[in-house]
């Protein structure tokens, strides 16, 4: 029999670095479990600073910034991979349960890292090479012969689209930032698919069945996620499984997203993975018995990890700001979004808006796929996120 742990209705303090948008859903789930949160977020108006019981500004890849706003805290996690991880270090070696571990996260917020982490462990993923700056990038594009198209990653500082392009032409790569990074084959895929896995510190490990994304063109982020994917079952549990291989050569603690390419020829291959909630989980909150939110709670404090399975069929669409548009936010046709059956609408409570950001995301759930899409096909001609 597990032993009640003190979390719940007590002395006990999460600390979380980062009050985004995914603190503000991770905060919901810490609201209704009555756990104490303290959180830190470089934006004095950061969405998250409404929900936490204590909120602090202060830069997350300050040293002193995190060590300080560790004290007091019995467990940290992360919303953001881009936090000073030698002040986590620090905090592990002297006894704290910091999850992601401090070097989960240097494996993965470099990305030439974690293609080597791959490559190391015989995880299969989409051919590469890495490059210190664009001296060595333009003499290794000759060398080798490489020609457009190609993807193009910074090592760091990616996020929501950025950091990320796809190389169309021979001007397109002298437009290229003077960074370390990568360059990744073309893949040509059938589908994006994302599997989100929880592993607790006790090792049990859960996944929600696998989604489907959809990209925008330009913006390079997710435009739609669907749930759960029409692929076969034999896809399922392929995914499942070689998701499930990377958390635990990890030896990742918290939820895990796994995005992944499945090729023409049926291959899977990773494409990048987040540890951390992710956006493409997001429809998990109405989607899931057990939200992605409240599967990362459970899996850092070592509590029994919940029922990931579909409730019914569901769609995520982004809520992203036009183009064109910058400035207070306004949610053009948002009531009549709101009148169309099954649908859930999420505002990250962000007051200015600008192209591509993420401002919110709708849900759309239904008995089919079919009737899903159908309303999210509404919803998205339907609202428009633009300025007053």
């Amino acid at each position: 029999m597990l032993k009640s742990k003190p979390y719940f209705s007590s002395d006990f303090k999460l600390g979380i670095l980062g009050g985004g948008q995914l603190g503000k859903m991770l905060l919901s789930e810490t609201r209704r479990y009555d756990i104490y949160t303290k959180v830190m977020d470089a934006s004095a108006e950061a969405p998250g600073r409404i929900a936490a019981n204590k909120f602090v500004v202060g830069s997350l890849t300050d040293k002193k910034a995190v060590l300080d706003f560790a004290k007091g805290c019995d467990v940290l996690t992360i919303e953001i991979e881009n936090v000073n991880t030698e002040a986590l270090h620090e905090l592990e070696q002297g006894g704290m349960k910091v999850f992601p571990k401090p070097g989960v996260l240097d494996i993965i917020k470099n990305k030439v890292v974690q293609k080597g982490f791959y490559v190391k462990n015989e995880i299969p993923t989409a051919p590469y090479f890495s490059f210190k700056n664009s001296e060595e990038r333009d003499q290794l594009i000759a060398e080798k012969g490489i020609k457009p198209p190609f993807v193009w990653k910074a090592a760091t500082g990616g996020y929501d689209g950025r950091g990320v392009q796809v190389v169309k032409t021979k001007e397109d790569i002298q437009s290229l930032p003077d960074v370390e990074g990568l360059i990744e084959d073309m893949i040509d895929f059938e589908a994006e698919i994302a599997v989100v896995t929880a592993r607790s510190e006790s090792g049990e490990i859960k996944s929600m069945p696998i989604v489907e994304m959809e990209f925008h063109p330009q913006g390079n982020f997710v435009k739609y996620v669907f749930s759960p994917s029409s692929l076969s079952q034999k896809i399922h549990y392929k995914a499942e499984v070689l998701a499930e291989q990377v958390v635990k050569q990890l030896d990742h603690v918290g939820l895990l997203a796994v995005e992944m390419f499945l090729t023409k020829g049926g291959e899977l291959l990773i494409n990048e993975v987040a540890p951390r909630v992710h956006n493409s989980g997001h429809l998990s909150i109405e989607g899931n018995v057990t939200s992605q939110f409240d599967q990362h709670l459970r899996a850092i404090l070592n509590l029994p990890l919940g029922d990931m399975n579909s409730r019914k069929a569901s769609v995520m669409v982004n809520l992203t700001g036009e183009d064109g548009y910058d400035g207070p936010v306004y949610y053009k046709g948002i009531e009549k979004v709101m009148a169309m059956p099954g649908v859930y609408v999420h505002l990250y409570g962000k007051t200015h808006t600008r192209p591509f950001r993420k401002m919110g995301h709708i849900t759309i759930c239904a008995d089919t796929m079919a009737i899903a899409k159908n309303i999210a096909r509404r919803v998205k001609s339907s609202i428009k996120v633009i300025s007053r």
